[in-house]
């Protein structure tokens, strides 16, 4: 397959110039073929870009990751893909052992045999291990205290298909898990946390590497006590922002770049099932979620994830700010990518690396997809 005449997005700038992709890969840019015999996509001066990773989103297109099915994750890989994503880490809620078990090895069966869609990479547990005062939309009924031997008890054999977890350092027992999960090379991000400075930064001592949809459910940034904001912009941890101008506006979002840097920051979704589908009633984690006007929420009016796309989110930043567009399309994948550790084979447009390429117009509006160097869109 031979991409043509398109504006290629890398990590610091932007050329015009060609792809060929064989067998799932980049295998070259820019090459000399005047006979080029294979199939030809003509990019007609729009953009190429690295597939963008998604490493917090729970479901899509009516699925949710903790419906416990390899179709749900399927079906959910299917609907995002037409959006840009074309990897991501399905996440559970605080729910029940043995439901989170359940998602776990569906995940793990579709990180080993693949999807119709986007590629799965692995889990992102958010929660039970967090802060009642700080529940969110996360199920209150099943919050877990901290352990190593509680860990073990919920990902089972599923310990190697996990990524990435969501926890609150303050709680007791949190610090010995926090070293558990570094020291297997799973990412630690404090999340739905009421930790003080002080104790963000005791948390990041331990192995904390990064910090959940900043601003929200964590102790914000006060001129007295700086908070798990604080916290975040006072040290190399990255994090990562739901930008949707409903989680954080974006004056917020503006200030949190400049402080962070777009090495540091990941876009996310924190998609939950309505994401591509109609108003109404839906759920997460077991609770009721009403979708109005952009925005999904509990009875009780709070927040309940998000109906984003990666591709409006970069659309929503790149309108919001002054960043060059690489700046912001890095953001959703080369980022996301070192997150995963997936960052020798995806998240660049790089010869060798892995054929998830994503084609787009002036105004983020996606026209082709390619995974594994297939046209799925």
């Amino acid at each position: 397959m031979l991409i043509r005449n398109c504006k290629l997005i890398f990590s610091d700038h932007i050329k015009e110039g060609s792809l060929l992709i064989e067998n799932g890969k980049i295998k070259e840019i820019n090459p000399s073929l005047n006979d080029y015999s294979g199939e030809i996509i003509e990019g007609n001066g729009l953009y190429a870009a690295p597939g963008f990773i998604d490493i917090h989103i729970h479901g899509a297109g009516g699925y949710d990751t903790m419906d416990g099915t390899y179709d749900a994750i399927n079906s959910i890989a299917k609907t995002i893909c037409t959006h840009g994503t074309t990897s991501f880490l399905p996440t559970t809620m605080t729910c029940s052992k043995e439901d989170i078990l359940k998602s776990l090895e569906v995940i793990k069966k579709a990180k080993l045999n693949g999807t119709d869609g986007a590629n799965v990479l692995g889990a992102h547990l958010e929660g039970p291990f967090i802060n009642p005062s700080m529940i969110g939309a996360q199920n209150p009924n099943f919050i877990a205290s901290p352990s190593i031997e509680n860990f073990k008890a919920i990902v089972g054999n599923n310990m190697d298909a996990v990524t990435s977890i969501t926890l609150a350092p303050e709680v007791d027992g949190a610090h010995e898990l926090i070293r558990f999960l570094a020291d297997n090379n799973i990412k630690v991000s404090m999340g739905h946390t009421k930790a003080t400075y002080d104790e963000a930064i005791e948390g990041i001592k331990c192995g904390v590497c990064h910090s959940t949809h900043l601003f929200n459910a964590m102790t914000p940034l006060h001129h007295r006590e700086a908070g798990v904001v604080g916290a975040t912009f006072d040290t190399d941890i990255t994090t990562e922002t739901i930008s949707d101008g409903v989680h954080i506006s974006f004056p917020s979002l503006r200030i949190a770049y400049a402080q962070k840097t777009t090495d540091k920051v990941m876009l996310i979704t924190d998609a939950m099932m309505a994401c591509c589908m109609p108003d109404g009633k839906y759920a997460l984690g077991g609770q009721d979620v009403f979708v109005k006007s952009g925005a999904a929420r509990l009875e009780n009016g709070s927040l309940a994830g998000s109906i984003l796309t990666l591709d409006k989110a970069i659309k929503n930043v790149y309108s919001n700010t002054r960043y060059e567009l690489y700046e912001v399309v890095k953001m959703a994948t080369l980022n996301p990518a070192k997150f995963c550790m997936v960052d020798d084979k995806k998240g660049l447009i790089k010869e060798g690396y892995d054929a998830d390429i994503v084609i787009f117009d002036e105004d983020i509006d996606i026209k082709k997809v390619i995974i594994n160097g297939k046209v799925i869109k």
